[in-house]
């Protein structure tokens, strides 16, 4: 009986001390600071309203006062560090090469019309830039513009050409980088621990469980920016008729374990940033702040703009 008192009394302490710094982490964490916090983020630099990763896609979104820019970094045969998504060239140009296969000079333009990958059924027609950058141009025509950087190949040579462009440009505190591979963001840690760090998908499921099981108040995070998908957005990219039972169980089981406004609020209140992606109707737009996402990644700023201004949504300085 004894025994059983003291497990109770145990458990329940465990539960209630959980609870407590879920609500108040400050009483365990020195809270994250940062320069700047993101709610307006422009995925590929707009990619519904220009060519993605283009230096005019990146101008119209900073003119529209984005908050930060998102984009994609692979070296080329010369080790030129490009603003690029695909390793291959073939989507983006119709030209079937590996891009770290060509030279800078070499790399051929971006076709007139791209399919936004997060939008169903839609295109992207482009204008007059349809050059592949270079991430130094990124940085010297916007230099107070935050930028939000995913290696997109475990390549040693990259991280480090990217982390010296990023000192070069004294960017360290209006940059942040990673990828979903864990060994890709245990480079860039390594490389320049100055740089805030994106959870990679292995530590995205870790803090899930920590946060489940009651362990995350009392677990040290090294990152500073959560950057998840709206799991329940894939039912809108794709024919719901052709989702098959198991797919559309583990879309909503995926769903409700992410989507949390609980864990959420506990990450902000240690300083870390959510942004959920790639959001591109209102409808999410609201949800995603509802649950208290920091921000937003968008193809289409342009609509995510007007939604914020429409709504008066500010961003908290919590």
């Amino acid at each position: 009986m004894c025994a059983a008192l003291y497990i109770l009394s145990t458990v329940t302490g465990y539960v209630l001390t959980s609870a407590l710094l879920l609500k108040c982490p400050a009483l365990l964490h020195r809270r994250k600071q940062g320069v700047f916090r993101s709610r307006h983020i422009s995925h590929r630099g707009g990619a519904g309203e220009n060519l993605e990763n283009t230096m005019a896609a990146f101008r119209h979104a900073v003119q529209l006062g984005t908050d930060m820019l998102e984009l994609d970094c692979h070296l080329t045969k010369d080790e030129q560090v490009v603003v690029l998504h695909d390793s291959n060239l073939m989507r983006s140009t119709g030209v079937s090469v590996d891009i770290s296969d060509v030279a800078y000079v070499d790399i051929p333009p971006y076709l007139c019309r791209l399919g936004v990958t997060f939008q169903k059924e839609c295109y992207c027609e482009g204008g007059d830039d349809k050059r592949i950058p270079l991430l130094r141009e990124v940085f010297e025509n916007f230099p107070t513009t935050p930028v939000n950087i995913d290696i997109k190949v475990n390549n040693d040579t990259l991280i480090k050409k990217v982390s010296e462009l990023v000192v070069k440009y004294d960017r360290e505190h209006l940059t942040v980088w990673g990828n979903s591979n864990n060994t890709i963001v245990k480079k860039c840690f390594k490389e320049n621990p100055q740089i805030p760090l994106l959870f990679s998908m292995p530590r995205v499921l870790l803090l899930v469980g920590l946060f489940y099981t009651g362990l995350l108040p009392f677990f040290p995070l090294k990152e500073q920016f959560l950057e998840i998908p709206m799991p329940s957005i894939i039912t809108k990219l794709r024919d719901p008729s052709r989702l098959t039972r198991s797919q559309r169980v583990f879309i909503w089981l995926a769903d409700t374990l992410l989507m949390r406004k609980a864990l959420f609020d506990h990450l902000t209140a240690r300083g870390i940033q959510v942004y959920i992606w790639v959001l591109n109707d209102e409808e999410d737009f609201q949800r995603a702040f509802d649950l208290g996402a920091t921000g937003i990644m968008t193809d289409y700023p342009t609509k995510l703009k007007e939604f914020i201004e429409k709504n008066s949504i500010r961003l908290s300085k919590e």
